[in-house]
């Protein structure tokens, strides 16, 4: 086997990644009857199976999946180049970055703020959805940094690379002040706005309520974090916020901070953007005065 068509196999790689000819059909807006037929061209050169059926579904082979495993390093090395050549052609520096909707944005804009110098001309482009989403958008080559309140684990997802810059301390808040009522029992007297429990924090502040004892009632949970702000300081409801994120706003009172409960921040980034200068910035920017929590000590990568 000298060569081996390269388009049989990129049919072959989307099918797998989508799970089902159907999906891949729709991906590359091809008939699935040209992708049947691409793929057991692929199947002759190789000679072996490499899809078998499981449900509705398509599951590889074990020669599937070894061949999946090199075109998958061959395709997204092949992607990685077309990003670096764009960055290049572009008169603006790109980054693309995905902010985990649960973050803070007042947070999460100073963070950005030390990604962009008069002398370099920087364009930005933000998205916002769930850490989840950003991840797989991330894996694909669709993003090249999220910030997220998770960190990964880089000897688990090849190719990226997690570096934390802080965390911060979050209260409890109303337009109201609970007088007469001490911290935590106040919370059991309102109804309570809390961030989604796909969120870290979410979950976070359900199992600290869960530990303390309290019959809370909530009210709601929000994956976007202005939303709840939004909301809360329109209802009789306690709301989560960082301290910093709130400052000296009129009209809103602390009611409590959870000493137990933090909000971490994270930026997750592809290998290729490494030796980016704007992520470069803020791997080595010093954010104790944004983060009061920040370890000092933490190794980041040069």
């Amino acid at each position: 086997m000298n060569h081996i068509n390269y388009n049989h196999l990129y049919y072959f790689w989307h099918a797998c990644r989508a799970g089902s000819i159907a999906g891949a059909a729709e991906a590359l807006s091809l008939t699935p009857q040209t992708i049947t037929g691409q793929i057991k061209t692929l199947e002759e050169r190789l000679q072996g199976k490499l899809f078998r059926r499981q449900g509705r579904g398509l599951v590889p082979t074990e020669l599937g999946q070894l061949v999946f495993r090199y075109a998958d390093r061959m395709f997204m090395l092949g992607q990685e180049m077309l990003d670096i050549v764009n960055y290049r052609k572009e008169s603006h520096l790109l980054l693309d970055v995905g902010v985990a909707d649960a973050l803070s944005k007042q947070l999460v804009s100073k963070v950005l703020e030390t990604a962009v110098v008069a002398e370099e001309k920087i364009h930005l482009r933000c998205f916002e959805s769930t850490h989840e989403m950003l991840l797989e958008q991330l894996s694909q080559h669709k993003l090249d940094m999220i910030i997220s309140d998770c960190a990964i684990d880089s000897t688990r997802q090849e190719g990226l690379f997690s570096v934390r810059l802080g965390e911060c301390p979050v209260s409890f808040w109303s337009t109201e002040p609970l007088s007469g009522l001490a911290f935590p029992a106040c919370l059991e007297s309102r109804p309570l706005l809390i961030p989604g429990r796909r969120s870290m924090l979410g979950r976070k502040i359900l199992n600290w309520i869960s530990t303390q004892g309290l019959q809370v009632e909530i009210l709601g949970e929000f994956d976007d974090a202005a939303l709840m702000k939004a909301f809360g300081a329109r209802q009789n409801a306690l709301f989560v916020a960082p301290a910093l994120d709130i400052g000296q706003r009129e009209g809103i009172h602390e009611a409590g901070q959870l000493s137990a409960v933090s909000e971490e921040y994270h930026i997750i980034f592809a290998e290729r953007m490494i030796q980016h200068p704007a992520v470069q910035r803020i791997c080595h920017a010093d954010f104790s005065g944004l983060f009061p929590r920040q370890n000092p000590d933490e190794k980041k990568p040069a």
